[in-house]
């Protein structure tokens, strides 16, 4: 295995909520906002280059289920941190001016880090259809995915409660 992957492989892998990935992003890119603004004087190519990795550990770490979450948090979190670089003046007018130019004027990285969220979030989801679809097709079942095989313990399920039902109204034809 390439030296790469095996560094990759042993990265932490929280697994959040889309809730908690785009906590993690906002809280994450404000902190670098701040920094950015602390010890580079707000350089916007040093908080667009941040932005990108940011945005490929929030789509690595928010769970299989809230994959769709992932493109949508990286662009807000980009927004919660671009407030301490955007240098408004003249109060909450000045800053709301403020931000929308910089978001504007950086739109390439914001670009950038949701085309990085958004691909690493569906080559997991498509990955994650193709483990499916291997498990089902193992297991005996329809090979197709979306279809509810017969070993489906749902499906035993369902059956065992009609046959239940049919006894039971059948039971009650009798005693009448």
């Amino acid at each position: 295995m390439p030296p790469v992957v095996l560094a990759l492989r042993r990265l932490p892998a929280p697994r959040l909520t889309g809730l908690g990935a785009g906590l993690f992003a906002s809280a994450v890119m404000l902190v670098i906002g701040f920094l950015d603004l602390l010890l580079l004087d707000g350089s916007p190519v040093a908080y667009g280059l941040l932005f990108l990795p940011v945005s490929a550990l929030t789509a690595l770490w928010v769970r299989t289920a809230d994959l769709v979450t992932a493109p949508i948090a990286v662009p807000i979190a980009f927004a919660v941190g671009v407030l301490p670089i955007a240098g408004g003046t003249g109060g909450l007018g000045g800053q709301a001016m403020a931000v929308v130019t910089a978001l504007a004027v950086h739109a390439g990285w914001l670009y950038g880090g949701t085309l990085v969220a958004g691909l690493i979030a569906s080559v997991r989801k498509v990955r994650e259809m193709g483990r499916r679809q291997r498990t089902r097709t193992a297991t005996g079942t329809s090979g197709t995915v979306g279809t509810v095989g017969a070993a489906d313990p749902v499906v035993k399920a369902a059956k065992a409660a009609k046959a239940a039902k049919a006894a039971k109204t059948s039971k009650a034809a009798k005693a009448r």
